[in-house]
């Protein structure tokens, strides 16, 4: 199996599966002299890890990191920082009604026909379990990125047809981590928390989206004409378990309005006084926010008679069993801020070499 590193210069490759002995990753070319907070760095886990709330999946995992390589007396060396999580509460038995059939809308079927065989042990290396790693990778790359006042916040900003329906500039960005949805409107994150419920009760799943903003990034980074800033976060974006779509700065609403209503007018300082091309422009970091959304699925996996296939083509009816999210985006929040650290991290030491 190719595709499992990303990056050009500041790369993360993982490994393990859902439910094997554990997973982890390998980082390479994170700069040398960093000083790295592993409590910051477990903290980000314990936002993405099972278990924390009443509307996440309950399977009950410490996701506590364990770094191998590359720290030294809390500095990074230079040299390849390899990490293990391990895995310690797999229930493999619950999956064992899918040994010989395929889960709809889920890599089952692609998986078996593309290798020959499949772990279906809760999606084996298809299992969204696997971002725990670049979630680790993410943080370090914050670290990275931390003295030159680069932030990332990302939030829930819709749960199926309820939507914020305002920007960030709008919203206190502060609150949200102060409910177990992760969006900062307190009045709609307890709508979106009830509908999750219920949801969940009928056996069901919702999808949604996460907006994420990135500030303080220097005028520059982006390399056209086919490494743009913006594709390459799309790229990373659309490699996250469920991701349906991606969209930054107007997006889709965009392509409504006229040129003389869309422009970005300057000011003097080259800064902008609006900011609907969302941080970027011909590819390259132009120093405002950069902001955008990503559009998650619902869980293919549902607690419902469905009709599928197993693997001698005859029609069975299958019901999901197990421990999964009724709607992943609350733990999608740290996987998207990850993974927009690592495009940012990377395109900020391309940028460095360029001009040496």
């Amino acid at each position: 199996m190719a595709g499992n590193t990303f990056g050009n210069l500041f790369k993360v490759t993982t490994f393990g599966e859902s439910h094997g002995v554990a997973i982890g990753g390998v980082i390479d070319g994170c700069p040398a002299g960093v000083a790295i907070d592993l409590e910051a760095i477990q903290a980000e886990l314990d936002r993405r890890k099972p278990g924390q709330s009443a509307i996440v999946t309950q399977r009950k995992e410490p996701d506590t990191v364990a770094f191998y390589s590359g720290i030294f007396e809390g500095v990074t060396t230079g040299t390849p920082i390899g990490f293990v999580i391990k895995n310690a509460n797999q229930k493999s038995k619950d999956y064992s009604h899918i040994k010989d059939s395929y889960r709809p809308s889920h890599a089952d079927y692609t998986y078996d026909q593309k290798y020959g065989i499949r772990d279906y042990r809760g999606g084996g290396r298809s299992s969204a379990r696997e971002t725990a790693s670049r979630v680790v990778a993410g943080a370090i790359a914050k670290q990275v990125l931390d003295s030159l006042g680069i932030t990332f916040n990302a939030y829930v900003s819709g749960v199926g047809t309820i939507q914020l329906g305002v920007p960030h500039t709008a919203l206190d960005l502060s609150l949200t981590e102060s409910n177990i949805v992760r969006c900062p409107d307190p009045a709609k994150a307890a709508e979106m928390e009830q509908y999750i419920k219920q949801i969940r009760k009928e056996g069901d799943t919702v999808g949604g989206i996460v907006s994420c903003v990135i500030s303080g990034v220097p005028v520059g980074l982006g390399e056209p004409v086919f490494d743009k800033l913006h594709a390459e976060l799309g790229k990373a974006m659309l490699s996250i378990n469920a991701v349906k779509g991606f969209e930054y700065g107007s997006g889709f609403e965009g392509a409504a309005l006229k040129g003389s209503e869309h422009n970005d007018l300057f000011n003097t300082d080259g800064t902008t006084k609006t900011n609907l091309s969302g941080g970027i422009q011909g590819g390259i970091s132009n120093g405002m926010d950069i902001y955008f959304k990503v559009a998650f699925k619902p869980v293919a996996t549902i607690m419902q008679d469905q009709d599928t296939i197993d693997k001698e083509g005859n029609i069975v009816t299958m019901q999901g069993k197990g421990r999964h999210d009724p709607c992943v985006v609350p733990r999608a929040v740290p996987i998207v801020e990850a993974m927009a650290a690592l495009v940012i991290a990377d395109y900020w030491l391309l940028n460095r070499t360029i001009k040496k």
